[in-house]
């Protein structure tokens, strides 16, 4: 599908924060459909509404990791 471009991806926790993908990363979800993105911020406080993307809720409810 053209998303591999053989660069690494790399994933890293954010202080009290979302996950910071870098590099190609591409997400499917149950239907089928992808999204593709050199770079992708993926919640990790579960709070999101728009999860798996972080959309700054972890600020409001003041997640911890």
């Amino acid at each position: 599908d053209g998303t591999d471009t053989g660069a690494p991806l790399t994933i890293e926790a954010l202080p009290n924060g979302p996950l910071r993908c870098t590099g190609p990363l591409a997400l499917r979800d149950h239907s089928g459909m992808s999204a593709f993105a050199a770079e992708t911020f993926l919640c990790r406080c579960g709070g999101s509404q728009r999860k798996p993307y972080c959309d700054g809720t972890h600020k409001k409810i003041g997640f911890s990791a």
